[in-house]
């Protein structure tokens, strides 16, 4: 692999631009560490996620633009793109990232909010009197 591979990812409103290149494990996200990016545990999890499926955390820089959404969005967002982009780089790592659900877009949006109601499915309260 000479030059960096890139992929996209979305999840809601988030949308991410995910570039990989060979390295140590560096992961930043809009050029901070994804650590600090993400502050919840889970959230790093979601992130990490293709490379423990293929067992190659310490092979890849990542370098990520995320922009839109909220963070639990943008995460998984960049859990997509970080898959797709490994794919480019060696197709034979499909079963693997296959296998762990990481190759399907969640299409999942917000309920559009309906007239005569608060919310999309919240109603007014209640008046009897």
């Amino acid at each position: 692999m000479e030059k960096q591979k890139n992929a996209v990812g979305r999840r809601k409103e988030a949308v991410t631009r995910v570039f990989l290149s060979k390295g140590e494990g560096k992961i930043t996200v809009n050029d901070k560490d994804y650590k600090e990016y993400f502050a919840l545990a889970y959230l790093q999890n979601q992130v990490a996620s293709p490379f423990k499926a293929i067992d190659a955390a310490d092979k890849f820089d990542v370098k990520i633009n995320a922009a839109g959404g909220g963070v639990k969005g943008q995460a998984e967002a960049a859990k997509l793109g970080i898959a797709r982009a490994l794919l480019e780089v060696n197709p034979e790592y499909r079963p693997a990232l296959k296998a762990a659900g990481l190759l399907k877009r969640d299409p999942r949006g917000v309920e559009r909010k309906k007239f005569g109601h608060k919310k999309a499915r919240r109603s007014y309260q209640f008046s009897k009197r």
